[in-house]
């Protein structure tokens, strides 16, 4: 976690102070702090709290790491520092406190200010914020504040039992400092605990001090017994005792650096950025409403094993395929091997691959026949061509406006499926033939090689074939057409786009219709508006032209049971509720 987690004084002479501090460093240390190691106290020591292991070392430090008396040095000066360290933690020539996280490699260093002159800063003004105007009522507990320039601050104030202070207490607090303030905000719960335990075993320890001292010798009763001049003895020489010393525990600052890093690890490891998707899209919610429909159909096939079973006739459901080669045949799955999977990608990679196959004029024709809804009927003898050709169209549609019957014997209705394929001695009706709902693709032998790019060098080869397509209304080539399809052409022919990119920018295009699908069948279906209404929605919508209307209408048929009968639910609610009232 990208934050400082700091300890501050308010001290009686000097205002609030930073005692000591912990920051995350990602980069190596500073030159000069790794190579003046002393080996006397180049101590190892293994760490181990919370499950989280780290390296703990004390390091020589340079001016430029600790707090030093040099003028350069971010930290105060040492006119400003009191003679009894109630303002210091680390004595002058401490070398600071080092742990490195094995499983990041991130270094967790701890002095008494921080060794940026921006971060000094920084932390500085959260201390004597955190100590002076941004209190709680009773000026001990936690609060949040702060900005985006100077960052977002938690503080726990606190305070420390001193038989020899004001009031026999000193005043404390611990701020964890850092830029994300949603990220502050979401660990409020996490730092309060953790935070709260560091402060109750301080407390605990100067209690313990201070009841000793007490009873000893009671301060309030001396006190009572003198000249009532606190204050002028307080700065005559009688400076604050350092926490050292209030808690009776020299190894205090290594305990606080260890606790401190430690909450810097798992405060930064609890919460992880996760990607959020969303709402499904259409097409995720009719593909969940077929796997529900599948299932159901199974189980009752599964109820009624006992009962005589008919032979069904084949059907046809929306995004499903069905094969009428012969009588027995039924319900065909989507590839009976992996090899067979192969061999089709191998002839129609990708949508860009099949526009240079067919041509871009009757690319174009296909593409807009397919987005309108239309018949497209493709002939030919390799049905895994057929098959491959399908799947590749049928990335231009909402999987709820897929219909297909992949190869059949005779010619099938428009209602029943909208992508057809056909055997070569398959007729078909003359009136489908000069129909401007159909188009037809014809797979002929090549009368000469080379007419079309091969993607691989074997049986498969393009070469072999001659793509004729036909229909009764030939698309124009200079009709605008919807505007889905020019920006399909454009991804298409835009050669810096790779396919995956095309792919995405399809679902991106895809989705953006559907959204426009969803505006126009609530304001027509559901309220009921005016045609009037209409037209002026479809302006707003970008699709007032006749082929945009038939791509709205005919996508239309692909929205998914849930979001209809979402719609409706929301209708009808308000006039029941109007009712019972």
């Amino acid at each position: 976690m990208n934050a400082i987690v700091a300890l501050c004084h308010f001290c009686e002479l000097h205002g609030p102070r930073t005692l000591f501090c912990t920051e995350v460093l990602h980069s190596p240390l500073p030159q000069g702090a790794g190579s003046g190691d002393i080996s006397g106290q180049n101590e190892q020591a293994e760490e181990e709290e919370g499950g989280i292991q780290m390296s703990s070392r004390i390091r020589s430090h340079s001016p430029a790491e600790g707090a030093s008396a040099d003028s350069s040095s971010p930290g105060p000066k040492k006119s400003d520092m009191c003679e009894a360290s109630g303002c210091r933690s680390l004595a002058g020539g401490h070398p600071g406190y080092v742990s490195h996280d094995k499983e990041t490699s991130i270094k967790y260093v701890s002095h008494q200010h921080p060794n940026h002159p921006q971060l000094f800063s920084i932390v500085r003004q959260a201390c004597v914020r955190s100590l002076s105007c941004e209190v709680c009522p009773g000026r001990e507990g936690p609060i949040f504040f702060g900005d985006e320039q100077h960052g977002f601050v938690f503080s726990h104030t606190f305070f420390i039992k001193d038989s020899l202070a004001r009031g026999f207490q000193r005043w404390y607090s611990i701020i964890t400092i850092m830029m994300d303030r949603i990220y502050l905000i979401n660990s409020w719960p996490f730092l309060l605990g953790k935070i709260r335990g560091i402060i109750d075993e301080l407390q605990g320890k100067a209690l313990k001090v201070f009841e000793a001292e007490q009873y000893g010798c009671p301060q309030r009763a001396q006190r009572m017994n003198t000249a009532f001049t606190p204050f002028l003895h307080q700065r005559n020489g009688n400076a604050a005792r350092s926490l050292t010393s209030l808690t009776n525990d020299e190894n205090l600052w290594a305990c606080l650096h260890t606790s401190f890093a430690w909450l810097l690890k798992a405060c930064g490891s609890r919460l992880t950025e996760k990607l959020l998707e969303g709402a499904p899209t259409e097409d995720t919610l009719v593909q969940m409403e077929k796997i529900a429909d599948q299932k159901e159909e199974s189980e009752g096939w599964d109820g009624s094993e006992e009962e005589e079973k008919p032979s069904p006739q084949p059907d046809v459901v929306e995004g499903q395929e069905l094969s009428k080669c012969s009588p027995e045949t039924s319900l065909m799955p989507d590839c009976n091997s992996w090899n067979v999977a192969h061999r089709r990608l191998s002839i129609f990679r990708s949508l860009r691959h099949m526009r240079q196959v067919l041509g871009a004029s009757a690319f174009r024709m296909l593409a807009w026949h397919v987005l309108m809804g239309n018949q497209v009927i493709w002939k030919a003898r390799d049905m895994d061509l057929v098959q491959s050709a399908f799947d590749v169209l049928r990335t231009m549609l909402p999987v709820g406006c897929v219909r297909i019957i992949p190869y059949s014997d005779q010619y099938e209705e428009a209602y029943r499926c909208n992508f057809l394929g056909l055997s070569p001695h398959v007729q078909i009706p003359p009136h489908i033939l000069s129909s401007e709902f159909a188009v037809l693709v014809e797979v002929r032998a090549a009368t000469r090689s080379g007419l079309y790019p091969a993607l691989f060098d074997d049986e498969q080869s393009l070469n072999k074939y001659e793509f004729v397509v036909t229909s009764g209304s030939p698309v124009a080539a200079d009709r605008v057409g919807p505007t889905i399809l020019n920006k399909i052409e454009a991804a298409l022919t835009n050669q810096n786009l790779s396919v995956d990119v095309v792919d995405q920018c399809l679902v991106c295009l895809k989705e953006e219709w559907m959204n426009k699908v969803k505006v126009l069948f609530k304001f027509t279906k559901v309220d009921s508006r005016p045609k009037e209404d209409t037209q002026k929605l479809l302006s707003i919508l970008g699709a007032a032209e006749e082929d945009n209307v038939k791509l709205l209408k005919f996508w239309m048929t692909g929205l998914s049971k849930t979001y209809k009968s979402h719609l409706m639910s929301t209708v009808r609610s308000p006039t029941s509720s109007e009712s019972r009232n």
